[in-house]
Order: structure tokens, then sequence, then C-alpha cells
């Protein structure tokens, strides 16, 4: 009986031994493959990628070269393969050879990295570049829309969360100028915030109401007319220019639908969903937008036609009063000024 539990501790303490260490062979995709197929993987071509390593390198590098630490390109590739396809963390260790929990801290460490360049490559435009703006979109400086991200449920405040559509999600407030450059994002409001207010308690909104930014911003019905915010007429009266002004502010304010869509081609993850919390997923728009910013600025575009973008429809219709704000004024006059011919 001795002998037995003496066998037996003795397998104990074998199975307790700590497991070797394994060093994977780690291999780097930008050696393996062409432009068009880091293109389709990773959403950019390799001038591209490493701009963007370089831009984040000093932040995501680790201090050491101890225990075989990913180099800033890996993390970056990790990243860059997670917006692109929206996949589990195991399968996005797997292209790499890293762990699942590896990939996690890879993905979080990237996007935050790349979302603290929020304010170089996300401006509204001033000065002469608000004019070349003005002129390119005729005195317009931008268009402005909500988007839904749909994340996974939260587990504090998950009513707040549930949009008009029924489903978890973030309501995110963008604007953009004629090259869909986006100029302006705000990513932190729940699914079931209205897009006016978004927009009324947005920095954007009180650097207009303060005179700091001059020409027009168009947005659709759910937005409040103002003077500096176009909005299309909901009762046209069978007046012709006002049929002929909301046309125009139609086709005008689509640029920020396709926008819209061109983003969500470009990383699929925000067209199916970030499964993951609210805070995290803010952080994770924030880094895909200044992302495609990146992309447009260098030229390094999705090929697509603007036909086969989705148009989302206008969020409940803002109602507001005619006599607290003189918009309504301003839209009829220039309705008339513009259309009534």
């Amino acid at each position: 009986m001795a002998a037995l539990v003496g066998f037996l501790r003795r397998n104990d303490q074998r199975r307790r031994l700590p497991r070797p260490r394994m060093f994977r062979d780690r291999l780097n995709p930008l050696e393996l493959r062409t432009d068009d197929e880091l293109f389709e993987r990773y959403r950019f071509r390799r001038p591209t990628i490493i701009y963007i390593c370089d831009m984040i390198a000093d932040t995501v590098s680790h201090g050491t070269r101890r225990s075989m630490a990913l180099p800033p390109m890996l993390q970056l590739l990790v990243f860059q393969r997670f917006v692109a396809t929206g996949a589990f963390h195991q399968l996005l260790g797997d292209t790499v050879h890293v762990s699942k929990a590896t990939a996690g801290r890879c993905i979080r460490r990237v996007a935050s990295a790349i979302a603290n360049a929020v304010g170089r490559f996300i401006r509204f435009p001033t000065g002469q570049e608000a004019l070349n703006v003005k002129r390119k979109f005729h005195a317009i400086a931008g268009c402005v829309d909500g988007t839904f991200i749909r994340i996974q449920t939260p587990s504090e405040n998950e009513p707040d969360y549930v949009n008009r559509k029924g489903y978890h999600s973030l309501n995110v407030m963008m604007t953009c100028d004629t090259n869909f450059l986006v100029t302006n994002c705000v990513a932190k409001w729940p699914g079931s915030c209205h897009d006016s207010r978004v927009f009324r308690e947005s920095t954007l909104c009180h650097q207009f109401e303060n005179g700091q930014h001059d020409g027009l911003l168009l947005g659709d019905s759910g937005y409040p007319c103002r003077t500096y915010l176009m909005t299309p007429f909901t009762a046209t009266n069978d007046m012709r220019y006002r049929e002929r002004y909301n046309t125009a502010l139609c086709r005008t304010r689509v640029l920020i639908e396709q926008t819209y869509g061109i983003l969500k081609r470009r990383f699929p993850c925000l067209a199916v969903g970030l499964r993951t919390d609210p805070g995290r997923a803010c952080q994770y728009v924030v880094a895909c937008v200044v992302l495609h910013n990146v992309g447009i600025l260098r030229q390094d575009i999705v090929t697509l036609s603007l036909d086969d973008l989705t148009i989302a429809g206008p969020d409940i219709q803002e109602i507001g009063d005619p006599a607290n704000n003189n918009g309504f004024g301003y839209r009829e006059f220039i309705a008339r000024q513009c259309f009534d011919h």
C-alpha cells in the first residue's frame, strides 16, 4: 500500500512540473505577400502599413527584448486583421503564431495608439482649408449624420444601448468633406440617443454657435434646423422651389452616407459589430476613422462603385419651434433665392 501511495505522489509531482516554454516561428506577412494580397487581408498596401507602423512604433514597442516580445509591425498587423475581418482573437493569433491573449493585448494597445492620433488626422477645416472645402461644396462647410455601430450586450445600462432598430449599438456622429475625409467624429453615445442630442452636445455644435466656423452644415430631418445647419423641408406644400431645394440638399448630403459606406467596406468589423464593451468599442471606432483618413490622405483607397453603397434613412424627425430659432426663416430664404425660378 505504501508503495502505491509513493507511486501516485511521484506521478502527481511529474504532472506539476512546469511546461517547457515554446518559441514559435513568427512570420512577417510583409515579406510573403504582394501589395494586392496585403490590401485584401489588411486593408492597406505596403507603403501605408509601414507609414502607420512608424507612426505608432514608439508607443507600442516593448521595453525589453526578452521573451520574444512582438515587434510593432506584427502588433499592427494583428489589429489590422481584426478591423478587416472582425474575427475572434484566437483566429487572429493563429495567423501570426501568437496566443489568443497576446492577440487581444495587441489589438487594445494598437487601437489606443492610433486613436491618440485623432487630433492629427480628424480636424474640422479652418482658415484656407475651410475656404477650399466651401469652394468645392459651394459655401457648404460639410455634411453631418449619425450611424449605428453594433456592439455586444453591455453589462451596465443595457437598455440605453438599444437603438430604434432593436439592437445594441453606439450612435456615432461624423462630418465629412467632398473627398470623403472625416472632419469630425463623436463616438461615445449609446444607441438610444437621438441624432439631434448627439449633435447638440458636441463640441462642433458649440463652435458653430459661438461663431468659430462659417458656412453651412447639411443634415437630414433628424437634426434641428439652424442658421448654420440646413435640413430638408418636411412639407413642401407643392412649392417647386422647396422641392428643388430638397433634391439639391439630398444629392449633396449623400456624401456622408457614402463616407459611412466606404468606412464600413474597408473595416467590416464596423458593419458586422464589435464583440466588446462600449468603452473599448468607442476606441476601436475612432481608430478605424483615423485609419480611414490616413488611407485617403495617402491615396490608398478602396476601389468600389458608390452606387452600391447602402443609404440609411434619417433618424426620427426632430420637431423644432420656428419661433425660437431663425433657421427656418433662413432655410426659406435660401430656397427662394436659389431655387425659385
